[in-house]
């Protein structure tokens, strides 16, 4: 069996780091797109066009050609939006992960090792919007090394720091779509806090549902 460790990031874990984010982030853009699709205005408008164009067309080809391009383009936003989330990560904490977690007070970033390779990653930082706690982030692991409790090693790391350092709670943000994400944080006992759509427009239009989960460090010591 192979022996998983778990250490903190060095400058050279950075390609791998980048790597396993961008793969673990790019995985949800079907389940993205599905969900968009399933929303009732999308709905209301591929039925709208398709009909206004089996209308107006003499051809029965035409609307289904129609409708097949507006899908693409549906997907192509889904595929922007993500990019962009992606772009905006790598020139942002990703660019300088020492910088940014190892040199900061009351944050962390470490690496899931397997066999000499890294397949995951996780971090922690100050809340910003809630007080005295620390918030999970960064967390991904390859696809090729799931369930194998990495994710979970990688939570009880950021809970233990979190603990450590005095912090009544974790929290942690992640997406409608992630299913096999929420799972995992509700199974270690975090707590949905709230749910809410990302202001930005082409979120929106996806009606792209982030939910705000929390883990109280004090009742969790209670039940230990």
């Amino acid at each position: 069996m192979a022996t998983i460790q778990i250490r903190k990031y060095r400058d050279e874990d950075s390609e791998a780091v980048r790597d396993t984010y961008t793969l673990g982030i790019s995985e949800h853009v079907p389940s993205s797109f599905m969900h968009m699709l399933k929303q009732p205005p999308t709905q209301m408008v591929l039925i709208c066009l398709f009909c206004a164009l089996i209308t107006s067309s003499k051809s029965f080809l035409f609307p289904i050609l129609a409708l097949t391009l507006a899908l693409a383009g549906a997907r192509q936003l889904v595929v922007y939006v993500f990019n962009g989330h992606i772009d905006t990560s790598l020139s942002s904490d990703l660019k300088n992960i020492s910088e940014t977690y190892l040199k900061q007070k009351d944050s962390c970033f470490w690496v899931a090792e397997v066999d000499g390779v890294v397949v995951g990653t996780v971090a922690c930082v100050p809340a910003e919007n809630a007080l005295a706690c620390l918030e999970l982030k960064r967390m991904s692991v390859r696809r090729s090394h799931r369930r194998m409790g990495i994710a979970k090693v990688l939570c009880r790391t950021v809970a233990e720091f979190t603990r450590e350092r005095g912090f009544a709670a974790v929290v942690l943000f992640t997406s409608v779509v992630a299913t096999d994400a929420k799972k995992l944080y509700e199974d270690m006992g975090y707590k949905k806090i709230r749910q809410f759509v990302l202001p930005e427009l082409p979120a929106k239009i996806m009606n792209f549902t982030m939910i705000e989960y929390r883990l109280d460090l004090q009742r969790e010591g209670k039940s230990e």
